[in-house]
């Protein structure tokens, strides 16, 4: 089941991926405007999602009878018989509004994670710059008991191993630490036995498509890092991944940046609403 999984979020990877170039001038924006542009048009566009897959009559309907049961405890508040009415016909909406919700928030929550993870790429973390240091972690699959083969990170321009590798046995990882030397998007080559497998590196300064892990064959880590294809269970690697440095900003900056999109489309879908004529 977690296999089958596992490979129906790899398909919609692919297309998230193929569909990633539309957020190729992050590049080219500050990180603030960036982030404010793609909040925006995603509150939008959600919002024109949200009109098209409820059931905008219902929750008309039931918004309607919401107001009336407000407009009931400001004018009859003496009464507690009526207060109490509308306080439970208020509940009994809440509820309805909810319910006709669910629906649209199934449709959608498929292409927000997968939005959601194209923009991780650029907002996690920020990419090496030259000179700069990081951790190589090449996990190995297997328990602390089986073999561990022969494991070389290839030397190339773009990166100089420091130290390493360095095994850490019970743990099935090898570790190496590498000098950023060479800006761009590379490839790290590692010879592990027989096989050779590859890890993207980015080096630069702004922003660029950053990569954190070449994830194994387990659906949460596939679904958080969306870009490298992950390693097939018969791999004798389980993971590479890169301590990237952490990028400090409060609009675009690690975990801050979720934040701001989150508020930047409400506030969108909120102006928008009546534009679009949406009831929410």
């Amino acid at each position: 089941m977690m296999d089958a999984l596992t490979q129906v979020i790899v398909w919609l990877n692919a297309v998230a991926n193929a569909l990633g170039w539309l957020l190729a001038p992050v590049a080219l924006l500050p990180g603030w405007l960036s982030a404010t542009i793609l909040g925006a048009v995603s509150g939008v566009l959600l919002l024109g999602a949200f009109k098209y897959t409820s059931n905008q009559k219902a929750i008309k309907r039931v918004r309607d009878e919401v107001n009336a049961n407000m407009l009931a405890l400001k004018l009859f508040k003496d009464s507690v018989k009526v207060a109490f009415r509308a306080q439970g016909r208020l509940l009994v909406g809440a509820f309805w509004l909810f319910l006709f919700g669910l629906v649209p928030l199934l449709v959608m929550i498929v292409p927000v994670t997968l939005l959601l993870g194209q923009m991780s790429l650029w907002y996690q973390q920020r990419p090496l710059r030259v000179g700069e240091e990081a951790v190589v972690t090449l996990m190995l699959n297997g328990g602390p008991e089986g073999s561990f083969p022969d494991v070389a990170l290839q030397s190339g321009p773009a990166a100089e191993m420091t130290i390493g590798p360095v095994r850490v046995a019970s743990k099935r990882e090898v570790c190496w630490n590498i000098v950023a030397r060479e800006g761009g998007l590379h490839r790290l080559t590692f010879q592990v036995g027989d096989q050779t497998v590859e890890k993207e590196l980015a080096i630069g300064d702004g922003f660029l498509r950053v990569s954190a892990q070449r994830p194994g064959w387990d659906w949460s880590e596939v679904l958080a890092h969306p870009w490298e294809r992950p390693f097939p269970p018969s791999s004798s690697v389980r993971s590479i991944e890169i301590e990237y440095p952490r990028r400090v900003s409060w609009t675009s900056g690690s975990d801050w940046w979720v934040v701001w999109w989150f508020g930047v489309s409400l506030v969108a879908a909120f102006c928008f609403k009546g534009v679009l004529k949406v009831h929410v």
